[in-house]
C-alpha cells in the first residue's frame, strides 16, 4: 500500500482533473487569464494525478522526498476568462528511475476546446538537500501501470515541439 492512499488506483487514460474555476483575481490587464495561473491549474492537475502513484504532500512528510519540475514547454492555444471551468487532462509520456515527462492539455470543462498545453520534466528529489534521488519502489510499480495506461493513446500533437523562431534577415 501507499502511503496516502488505501486503495490500488486505477489509471485511466488519459487522466482527468477534478473541475477547476478561473478565479477573478487571476486576470490580466486585458481581462484574460495571466499566464502565471495556467501553470497554477496546471500543478494543481500534475498534484491530482501523481497522488495515485504514491507522490505528494504525506511523501514530503513521510520520506522527505518530492518532486520538481526541471524543464517545461507551455503553449497557449486559447483564452480563457474569470469565472470559466476548466478540467486538465494528463498523460505520463515516459519515466525512468528518478524522472517524469508529462504532457498536459487545459480544457475548457463544458465546451471541450484546449486552452493550453504544458509538457513537463520532473525530477525526484531529497526534499532537504535538492539531490535527485531515486523513486521508492512502490512510485515505480505504480508509474509502470500508469505509463501501460497512458501508452496506449496516439502521440498528442506537439509533444516534443521545441521553442523556435525562424530568423529573418533583412
Amino acid at each position: 500500500m501507499l502511503d496516502g492512499i488505501d486503495f490500488e488506483p486505477v489509471f485511466f487514460a488519459p487522466f482527468v482533473s477534478s473541475v477547476m474555476t478561473v478565479d477573478a483575481g487571476w486576470a490580466d490587464h486585458n481581462g484574460h487569464l495571466h499566464a502565471a495561473f495556467y501553470s497554477l491549474l496546471f500543478d494543481r492537475a500534475v498534484d491530482e494525478a501523481v497522488f495515485l502513484v504514491g507522490l505528494g504532500p504525506h511523501l514530503v512528510e513521510s520520506r522527505s522526498a518530492s518532486f520538481v519540475t526541471m524543464e517545461a514547454h507551455q503553449r497557449f492555444r486559447r483564452e480563457l476568462r474569470a469565472g470559466q471551468e476548466v478540467r486538465a487532462t494528463l498523460r505520463l509520456i515516459n519515466y525512468d528511475d528518478k524522472r517524469m515527462h508529462l504532457f498536459q492539455e487545459l480544457h475548457h470543462a463544458r465546451e471541450g476546446w484546449i486552452a493550453s498545453t504544458y509538457e513537463q520534466i520532473a525530477q525526484h528529489v531529497e526534499a532537504g538537500t535538492r539531490r535527485v534521488v531515486p523513486f521508492p519502489d512502490e512510485v515505480l510499480e505504480r508509474l509502470a501501470l500508469m505509463k501501460a495506461a497512458h501508452g496506449a493513446l496516439p502521440v498528442p500533437e506537439g509533444l516534443g515541439r521545441p521553442v523556435n523562431m525562424p530568423i529573418r534577415l533583412s
